[in-house]
C-alpha cells in the first residue's frame, strides 16, 4: 500500500474498546506491581528521564502521574518490517484536524491513541483520508 508519497489509504483501523491511561513515573522506578497485573494492550517504555506506561485506564491507580481518556486505534497487522510511512499517514489527517496523538509501534503493528475528547473528529479524518475503521458497539460510526 506504499507508493512514492507515503502510505494510500486502505489500511483498516481497528478501534479498540476502552480508554487508555499514558503514566509518568521516575526512571529509576521498578516495574509497579498494578503494571504487571495489566491486561490488555499495554506498553512500557524506559529512559533515562521517565519510565512511561500506557495501560487500561482502570489499572492505573490514582496517585500516578497519568494523563487519562484516551483511546486507541490499532492498523490491522501484522505489518511487513519494510513497510514505510504507515504512521506518517495516519499523523497527517490528524495533525491537518489540529489532534494531538500519541504512536506505539510493536513488532506486528502500529497504534495511535487520541484524547476521547477527539476521537469523533480523528475517525472523521482519518475516514476522509481514506481508512476504514472497525468501531466497538458503543462508539460513533
Amino acid at each position: 500500500m506504499e507508493h512514492r508519497d507515503g502510505p494510500r489509504p486502505g489500511y483498516r483501523l481497528h478501534l479498540l474498546a476502552g480508554t487508555f491511561a499514558i503514566c509518568r513515573l521516575p526512571a529509576s522506578t521498578p516495574l509497579p506491581e498494578w503494571a504487571q497485573r495489566s491486561t490488555g494492550v499495554m506498553s512500557l517504555t524506559r529512559t533515562p528521564d521517565e519510565l512511561s506506561i500506557i495501560c487500561v485506564e482502570t489499572h492505573a491507580p490514582a496517585d500516578v502521574q497519568c494523563r487519562r481518556g484516551y483511546r486507541a486505534l490499532q492498523v490491522a497487522g501484522p505489518l511487513p518490517f519494510e513497510a514505510v510511512g504507515i504512521l506518517a499517514g495516519l499523523a497527517r489527517p490528524l495533525a491537518e484536524a489540529g489532534i494531538s496523538i500519541l504512536a506505539v509501534a510493536t513488532y506486528d503493528t502500529d497504534y495511535v491513541f487520541v484524547h476521547a475528547s477527539d476521537l469523533a473528529r480523528a475517525m472523521l479524518a482519518l475516514r476522509g483520508a481514506g481508512y476504514a475503521i472497525d468501531t466497538v458497539d458503543d462508539e460513533p460510526s
